[in-house]
């Protein structure tokens, strides 16, 4: 099977939630799974459920860097060592004919913490069979012409608009 690339991007609710939904499709049919999350502090529902499935191997960072917007110049290059390493980890604990899932890798290069020319240059040189999931906002050209895969989640209407908080199991 040859791997391919996807994109789930957007402004819309359900990025991650696709993602997560393919990591366990593919788990569950026989494929070895890794996902890794950037940006987020592993506690959303999906992230700690998947890391009871059989086949589904979750890495989480041991670091926080809070808000990227908040972020000295210093912290972000700070984060961006961290982040990109983890990235260059992932890319080598990936299983050869299965799935990586980097979720908010996309917003975590948007946000100058996850360097694009390295996460290009490891999906050029990914095995030929691995499978690797993109997720966040703001994807740049490159990144979409990478992509064989690329699926916007567009929001028409979100209770957030109404000022309705995140529910734990829906929103995260």
């Amino acid at each position: 099977m040859t791997g391919r690339i996807h994109i789930y991007c957007g402004d819309g609710k359900g990025k991650t939630s696709a993602a997560m939904g393919l990591a366990l499709r593919a788990a569950g049919s026989g494929m070895e799974v890794l996902v890794l999350q950037f940006l987020k502090d592993g506690s959303s529902s999906e992230f700690r459920s998947l890391a009871h499935v059989p086949g589904i191997k979750v890495v989480r960072h041991t670091r926080s860097f809070g808000f990227t917007w908040t972020m000295t110049q210093e912290q972000k290059a700070e984060a961006r060592d961290y982040y990109t390493g983890l990235l260059e980890s992932a890319f080598g604990q990936a299983p050869e004919n299965g799935l990586l899932v980097l979720d908010e890798a996309l917003g975590a290069r948007s946000a100058g913490v996850l360097d694009e020319d390295r996460l290009l240059a490891l999906l050029r040189g990914k095995p030929a069979g691995l499978e690797v999931v993109l997720t966040g906002r703001g994807p740049t050209q490159a990144l979409l012409d990478a992509a064989d895969y690329v699926t916007e989640m567009k929001k028409v209407k979100h209770p957030f608009d109404q000022g309705v908080r995140a529910r734990r199991g829906i929103e995260y």
